[in-house]
């Protein structure tokens, strides 16, 4: 057990995780067409963060053309390029499945205002 923790270890992104349940997020997620290798950009609300490790899994809802996309993404994969955080999200809830209910301005969630203390 020692010699797969030692490997994934390695792998494991430095500050990676920036972000929580409930914000706006861009993913820039590497896609390979034929040869190329282009970035692509995909922008939405974290609804859930799973399991631990080098296995973390995060995934990020947006409405597309009046349709609800969703997609999962390894947290420590060499294909996500970064993970830049849009605007904070004040939630109380660990997993945000209830969205998907949810339609226009009732899909959206709350921005968390930090207050400084006087």
């Amino acid at each position: 057990m020692d010699v797969i923790k030692a490997i994934e270890s390695e792998q494991m992104k430095e500050n990676a995780e920036n972000f929580s349940v409930g914000d706006t997020v861009k993913v820039f997620f590497k896609i390979i067409e034929g040869t190329n290798e282009r970035v692509q950009i995909f922008e939405g609300i974290v609804i859930a963060k799973n399991n631990g490790g080098i296995r973390r899994t995060f995934i990020v809802r947006k409405i597309s053309y009046g349709v609800g996309v969703e997609r999962i993404f390894p947290l420590h994969s060499p294909r996500v390029e970064r993970v830049e955080v849009i605007r904070r999200g004040r939630v109380r809830r660990a997993k945000l499945y209830y969205l998907r209910d949810k339609i226009g301005k009732k899909a959206k969630v709350k921005e968390l205002i930090h207050r400084k203390k006087a």
